[in-house]
């Protein structure tokens, strides 16, 4: 029974590292590798998307600041957040780039849902809500027909640092987390929980755990 979706717990990691293996997984893969999720909790840092305007960067303080080739604006990562990382193939689920974007977002609706809270999404800002708070961000990247990057979803973290920014361009755009919409759970039950519901949205039947060790890029 051959795996078509490996999942790596990455645990900790820092941001830039992270990143550059997804680059150098996405370049690397030929049309038979497996897909894969990355689900990890980064150190703090800022990352702005292609179009990000530096203006929407108030006051980073002492969070690191790194320009990224995703999509999207402006976001902060850091402890207390649930990131999942998609390395997909869009030809082999039959996806096109918007319906990848719909499938995370609705992916979180799921899992919100399934905790008794109503999360939406908001017309032009990607991402979900709750009665007009962010609770995640996603902003992905295609590159020969298959992503990179993802969704990172607030849970028991501190959301300080998003008073330094314009969060994904919007001034005065309140955020959220699991624990203050009475979620109780934590984030590792979330996270497997967050997994699985993508990985059924997706299609992928035979699921494995990977090892966490990255290759380097």
């Amino acid at each position: 029974m051959a795996t078509d979706l490996f999942v790596r717990a990455l645990g900790r990691a820092d941001y830039e590292p992270t990143w550059r293996a997804m680059q150098a997984f996405t370049d690397a893969r030929g049309d038979a590798t497996t897909d894969e999720f990355w689900v990890v909790e980064h150190s703090p840092v800022f990352t702005l998307g292609r179009v990000a305007r530096p203006e929407h960067v108030l006051d980073p303080g002492g969070i690191p600041l790194v320009q990224v080739d995703r999509g999207g604006q402006v976001t902060y990562h850091g402890p207390g957040q649930i990131v999942l990382y998609t390395m997909v193939d869009l030809r082999r689920r039959g996806l096109g780039v918007r319906g990848m974007v719909e499938s995370l977002e609705a992916a979180v609706i799921e899992l919100l849902g399934r905790h008794g809270v109503t999360g939406a999404t908001w017309p032009g800002a990607p991402g979900v809500y709750i009665a007009g708070r962010k609770i995640a961000a996603l902003g992905l990247r295609v590159r020969r027909g298959c992503t990179f990057h993802g969704l990172a979803l607030n849970v028991d973290g501190d959301l300080s640092p998003f008073s330094r920014i314009d969060p994904c361009g919007y001034r005065g755009l309140e955020v959220t987390r699991t624990r203050d919409e009475g979620i109780a759970a934590d984030r590792g039950t979330l996270a497997d929980e967050l997994v699985a519901i993508l990985a059924a949205r997706l299609g992928y039947r035979h699921v494995a755990a990977a090892s966490p060790e990255l290759e380097p890029a």
